[in-house]
């Protein structure tokens, strides 16, 4: 059976997740902070096994965004990504103030887009929004 479990993921929960879908490498440090500045964490379980998790930064007012949303290959195309959405949008929901409105943004893999479309997302760009952008800061080499 699985359960949801919001705010105890552990660092290294985080970092063996993220290196059983191939995503980038963190430090523990990098992961520790990412996880404890997150404002709302979800996790699935499978018994005490971590086969999904989502987290939401942002401001908590304007603005919040859908960051590392993870479901483990073998538990992929089984509604466990679209359980934890669901959990993460209901969460940015009670954050919303009355008569306000929030916005939730993503940046999701390339193919992915249908997943997020069916839950309610908007692809970029179109025609009232350009696209997304990105930069990557990382040191530079030391060249003589």
């Amino acid at each position: 059976m699985i359960t949801i479990r919001e705010n105890v993921i552990t660092v290294s929960e985080y970092l063996d997740i993220r290196n059983q879908v191939n995503w980038k490498e963190l430090l523990p440090n990098q992961a520790e902070k990412a996880l404890a500045n997150s404002l709302y964490t979800v996790g699935a379980y499978e018994d005490d096994q971590l086969i999904g998790m989502g987290r939401i930064v942002g401001d908590g007012a304007v603005i919040c965004y859908v960051q590392d949303l993870i479901v483990i290959p073998k538990y992929q195309h089984r509604q466990v990504g679209s359980l934890l959405l669901s959990t993460l949008i209901e969460y940015v929901e009670q954050l919303r103030m009355e008569h306000s409105e929030m916005m939730l943004c993503l940046m999701c893999a390339k193919g992915r887009e249908p997943f997020y479309m069916k839950h309610g997302f908007v692809a970029r760009p179109n025609e009232a929004l350009g696209p997304g952008m990105i930069q990557y800061l990382k040191e530079k080499e030391y060249i003589e």
